[in-house]
């Protein structure tokens, strides 16, 4: 029985469509083994530009106090109570206390208030961040002020006040990074992550090497090699 010819179109039509993805697989230029570099630094640039340009800045003022001992207390011991105090700067009882002059409620300042302190010297510094240049000082010398008041109330049974240092100024410089920087920072952790995409991922099996190993020797060229050694010795026998 013969097949008409729509049905032969039809399984021409047929046999295309499903050989059409390969042929269109092999049309196209296949990608070089190190282009997942070039593409993640690209990424990285991009979503560091994006960030640059969206996020909005921050600032940061910083206000110091110091731990100073009375007459009758040891000096080494305002080094320890320094430490102690720039552990209680964000606690709750601080925050609490510093959240009507900081305006800012107590669940915010959580997050815009840290401290520092130093093993050397008796000095805590509180900086407050904010997105808005005024508010940061603002932030950091409310909190100060609290954790002075703090100690002031048990400086009777410690032996150890605090004093205000140096008052926060307000910043004239955002903190957070540029639309260039940030362009930069990206590309640099894409290109990290793209070289170590091109070091764990699996090669191709046109880069593998084999080495080529001699195959046994047939009787013929064993016969031959034997002979070849043999005249060898002859003649060193000879000299």
């Amino acid at each position: 029985m013969t097949e008409s010819p729509e049905q032969r179109l039809h399984v021409v039509l047929r046999r295309r469509l499903r050989t059409a993805p390969a042929r269109l697989r092999s049309a196209l230029p296949r990608p070089p083994q190190w282009w997942p570099l070039p593409a993640a630094v690209l990424l990285g640039a991009v979503s560091g530009l994006s960030y640059g340009l969206l996020a909005s800045p921050q600032y940061e003022a910083t206000s110091y106090a110091m731990a100073v001992a009375e007459e009758e207390t040891n000096p080494s011991s305002a080094l320890g109570f320094a430490q102690s105090y720039g552990r209680l700067v964000t606690s709750d009882a601080t925050l609490t206390y510093a959240q009507g002059a900081a305006g800012e409620p107590v669940r915010a300042l959580r997050s815009q208030v840290r401290s520092e302190t130093s093993p050397d010297s008796p000095m805590i510094a509180v900086t407050g961040t904010s997105a808005d240049a005024d508010k940061a000082a603002d932030i950091a010398n409310a909190v100060i002020e609290a954790v002075i008041v703090s100690s002031g109330h048990v400086s009777k049974d410690t032996g150890v006040k605090l004093i205000k240092f140096s008052h926060a100024m307000t910043p004239d410089q955002p903190v957070s990074p540029s639309a260039p920087l940030g362009a930069a920072v990206g590309a640099a952790a894409g290109g990290l992550l793209g070289g170590l995409v091109l070091l764990v991922r699996p090669r191709r099996a046109g880069w593998s090497v084999s080495a080529q190993v001699p195959g046994p020797a047939t009787a013929g060229e064993q016969t031959t090699t034997a002979s070849t050694a043999s005249t060898t010795d002859e003649r060193e026998l000879v000299r």
